[in-house]
């Protein structure tokens, strides 16, 4: 248990750390901007626009997202509400975030499985940015923080998650 405490200590003063930032006004736009981006929009248009461009690849891109984000939504779910780990408005006395979370718990963070899963597969399918991919689901996770939402571990989780269910999934498909 010292361990696990020693973690959330460590995981708060990071988190006042990295939200500190967010108080520059520059800085909150472009958080709320890679925020949005990872509502999960994305992972419906995404397809739709590989359908369009009729690339090849997009009938497994589609079932690897499909399958892993099944798999995902339901991970993300289970342990959000059965850890009940409190956001950092509530967690941390005095603090207001910046936007509304549009559930109560914090771990792991969404958004950033979300991000991960989605920057994953497009990497499995498709190769290319790699570096580019992976720093906008960076960016989507740092902009929880930024904008109050979640600590960082909760980011950190999100992302390996994400990142590991689409790994999973490409394995089980036999694309990876």
């Amino acid at each position: 248990m010292e361990i696990l405490n020693r973690l959330q200590r460590y995981d708060r003063q990071l988190f006042a750390r990295v939200f500190k930032q967010g108080e520059r006004r520059m800085v909150i736009p472009l958080a709320r901007a890679f925020s949005r981006s990872g509502d999960g929009y994305l992972h419906l248009l995404l397809p739709l626009l590989l359908w369009q461009l009729a690339l090849p690849g997009v009938d497994d891109f589609a079932l690897l997202l499909l399958y892993s984000l099944a798999v995902e939504r339901a991970l993300y779910w289970s342990i959000k509400n059965s850890l009940k780990r409190p956001r950092p408005p509530q967690a941390v006395p005095g603090l207001r975030s910046l936007i509304v979370a549009s559930d109560q718990f914090s771990f792991p963070s969404g958004h950033s499985s979300g991000a991960f899963l989605l920057a994953t597969a497009l990497v499995l399918v498709y190769g290319g940015p790699v570096v580019a991919m992976y720093l906008w689901a960076a960016g989507v996770g740092l902009s929880r923080v930024l904008l109050g939402v979640h600590f960082p571990g909760d980011i950190l989780a999100g992302a390996a998650m994400g990142s590991g269910i689409a790994l999973c999934t490409a394995a089980q498909l036999g694309m990876g």
